[in-house]
């Protein structure tokens, strides 16, 4: 099992940004302003993040950013989770950073139900797991998000005391 811990918050999110670029050039796609904008702003902290605050966020930076629309949020956290760059909580309707791009269909998330932080964990066993169970049932998965939603070690540590 992998789990991403970030030592660096500067580098955490130039790394994101580097990924986002060799992906996208290898692919032949468009790393426009506003999609590394909100690639950016969805690193900014590890925990999930919503559209509207992204929207938010883009209202205090450069004026041609900030007439943005909400359709052009969504359309590019669209293209950053079609391509593997971020996922979608749908348990909370935000978005977090793949810290695993090119491994993004084997991650699942631990998420506190008391501060809302999201830990991206990979292990392509639990994820073969799931392939199988589909496979024996003749069920045709088409997207697969498991979140695990508990107490992360800092509350349950604040809890304690």
């Amino acid at each position: 099992m992998t789990m991403y811990n970030c030592t660096s918050h500067k580098d955490c999110i130039a790394d994101a940004l580097h990924q986002a670029e060799e992906i996208c050039a290898a692919r032949h796609l468009r790393f426009t302003e506003i999609r590394r904008k909100v690639l950016e702003l969805v690193w900014q902290n590890h925990g999930p993040v919503k559209a509207y605050d992204i929207l938010d966020r883009l209202d205090g930076l450069d004026h041609r950013i900030a007439a943005i629309k909400p359709p052009t949020v969504y359309r590019a956290l669209d293209f950053l989770t079609e391509n593997g760059l971020v996922h979608k909580i749908n348990s909370l309707n935000a978005f977090v950073g793949c810290s695993h791009p090119l491994r993004h269909k084997e991650c699942y998330f631990l998420i506190c139900s008391d501060c809302g932080e999201a830990k991206e964990c990979c292990n392509p066993d639990i994820i073969e797991a799931i392939s199988k169970t589909s496979q024996r049932n003749e069920f045709q998965a088409e997207h697969v998000t498991l979140e695990i939603t508990g107490e992360c070690s800092d509350c349950r540590g604040s809890a304690a005391s």
